[in-house]
């Protein structure tokens, strides 16, 4: 049934891209549709389950580092999600796996490392600080298509979120990859203009985020970074509901003293949107394990446990065998 759904999930991806045309600004090297995971026939893997290493593989002729944890009942042969978890500017994977739980999830845990750029600090595509002529969109294809070959991963179950740039830059996933990659959730995200490209021809994408009110790297209400614009939240969260074919205003849901729950209804079939506003809250991860940035972080409602819970009700097709 599996191999059924991926070849239908295939099959429409291959019709959305010949409707659909693709802007010039889109990465045509990287696959933007499910594969099978070759990985699932092997025996054996070196890597050991439950804990974290580095690897390295070759991307655009670079040398790209990741670090990655299996479950400690991962099994070759028996199908896993993969999350990808990308770091902000100045990260290096380490710091998003220690802050964010996403180890303790029932998944492989993914931490790519991103190209130094400006100030030789760490930082991916899409923001002014990035570095020039990197292919970050391509190094995560690629990227999957390694998983894919070395491990069993499911390909109707490939996620991905981060934080601050890295959050922005799973926005332009979002807009690049979404027949590859099944649902998307940005934490704290610096959504500059470069985080939308390829949107106005992509298909619709499933998105959960989380802002707080009082964040003084990323403002909630938008302004200025680097000197370039970012939007006001709610505004970014009205641009992705519209992009879903949602409906024209919010459903809203207190959660605690702290959390506001804003809620897109009646999107196009597995693309539902949902914005958590953090009342006081910082440029934070929400539930964090360890210090995640500056300001407070909120415990009421915890990004691992959320997305986790988002991420398993949208698989990739889903919506296409209720």
């Amino acid at each position: 049934m599996r191999f059924a759904k991926l070849a239908a999930v295939a099959a429409l991806a291959l019709t959305a891209t010949a409707v659909v045309p693709q802007t010039a600004s889109a990465t045509p090297s990287a696959r933007n549709y499910p594969r099978v995971s070759m990985g699932c026939t092997a025996h054996s893997t070196t890597l050991p389950p439950g804990q974290t290493v580095t690897q390295t593989i070759t991307s655009g002729g670079l040398a790209r580092d990741y670090l990655i944890h299996l479950p400690a009942n991962y099994q070759p042969g028996h199908p896993k999600p993969v999350i990808l978890a990308f770091h902000g500017r100045k990260g290096d994977g380490s710091d998003i796996e220690e802050f964010s739980g996403i180890d303790g999830l029932d998944t492989i845990a993914v931490y790519p490392v991103g190209a130094k750029g400006e100030a030789d600090q760490r930082a991916w595509q899409s923001a002014p600080y990035a570095a020039a002529g990197v292919d970050d969109v391509r190094f995560v294809s690629d990227l999957l298509d390694h998983l894919q070959s070395t491990l069993c991963v499911d390909p109707l179950r490939i996620f991905a979120t981060g934080k601050s740039n890295g959050a922005g830059f799973v926005s332009l996933l979002a807009c690049q990859l979404p027949m590859r990659i099944a649902a998307f959730a940005t934490i704290a995200g610096a959504f500059y203009p470069g985080t939308t490209v390829g949107c106005s021809s992509s298909v619709p994408a499933p998105i959960v985020d989380f802002h707080g009110t009082a964040d003084p790297t990323i403002e909630y209400n938008g302004g200025t970074s680097h000197s370039e614009p970012i939007p006001y939240l709610m505004d970014w969260a009205q641009n992705w509901a519209n992009h879903n074919h949602c409906a024209a205003t919010p459903v809203s849901t207190p959660i605690g003293s702290d959390v506001i729950q804003f809620s897109w209804q009646n999107c196009a079939v597995n693309a539902s949107v949902t914005h958590y506003r953090i009342l006081g809250a910082g440029h934070t991860w929400p539930g964090e394990l360890v210090d995640s940035g500056p300001g407070s972080a909120t415990q009421t409602v915890k990004a691992q446990d959320v997305i986790w819970s988002f991420f398993t009700s949208h698989t990739l097709g889903s919506g296409l065998f209720r």
